[in-house]
């Protein structure tokens, strides 16, 4: 009986930090841009800073970036899922997550040197990319080929590997608009914030969130 007791708990405890992972993802462009706007007001920023706006540019300028993308990036790094697939993909991808905190992207207002290791923001800017490209690949990967994984054949269950699917391939999607060649205002932050929602909204299903398509 104790056994199967801790096993609910950590059946719990490992769906709040699924659901508590959905929420970062979900919240950090809102929250980027709101912190942006906010010291637009007080501060002088060029107007071709909001042409080109991403979520990762705005790193400069307000915290939002740094606090939610290290917090996820940790938290996937300690994540403990079913087996080391999860292990592997959810830790690699928290480095990259971090990697795009640690080295910050060039735009209309980053200085020469910038980040921790104060790199020429050329090279940073390149170290980011790669980052948040592999960051994302990796999401990707493991909303469609791990979250999907599993013996239970209940409706509930083929409805949610659908919705793991149809996100991860909106992830991408999301990543393969930003070298487009189709030009609009805030074209990047827009695409980031398309990958980050079908981000969220997989790990959300697969935190079962209130009960949400529940197996039981």
């Amino acid at each position: 009986m104790s056994n199967d007791k801790t096993i609910d708990v950590e059946k719990i405890w490992l769906k709040r930090i699924r659901a508590f992972i959905g929420i970062l993802g979900m919240i950090l462009p809102w929250l980027a841009l709101l912190g942006a706007v906010l010291v637009a007001r007080t501060t002088r920023v060029p107007d071709n800073f909001w042409e080109d706006l991403s979520i990762s540019a705005t790193y400069y300028i307000t915290p939002p970036l740094v606090g939610v993308l290290t917090a996820a990036a940790i938290i996937l790094m300690c994540y403990k899922g079913y087996d080391w697939r999860d292990h592997a993909i959810t830790a690699l991808s928290g480095v990259f997550g971090a990697m795009i905190v640690i080295f910050p992207c060039k735009c209309a207002i980053s200085g020469e040197l910038v980040g921790f290791f104060q790199l020429p923001v050329n090279v940073s800017h390149i170290i980011h990319c790669v980052s948040a490209v592999l960051f994302f690949i990796l999401l990707a990967i493991n909303s469609m080929f791990l979250f999907t994984l599993g013996e239970s054949n209940t409706k509930n269950k083929k409805i949610k590997n659908i919705i793991f699917r149809v996100c991860a391939v909106g992830m991408l999607c999301g990543l393969v608009f930003i070298p487009l060649p189709i030009e609009f205002p805030a074209k990047i932050f827009i695409s980031e914030t398309i990958a980050l929602t079908f981000f969220a909204v997989s790990w959300l299903v697969k935190a079962e969130i209130f009960g949400l398509l529940s197996d039981k």
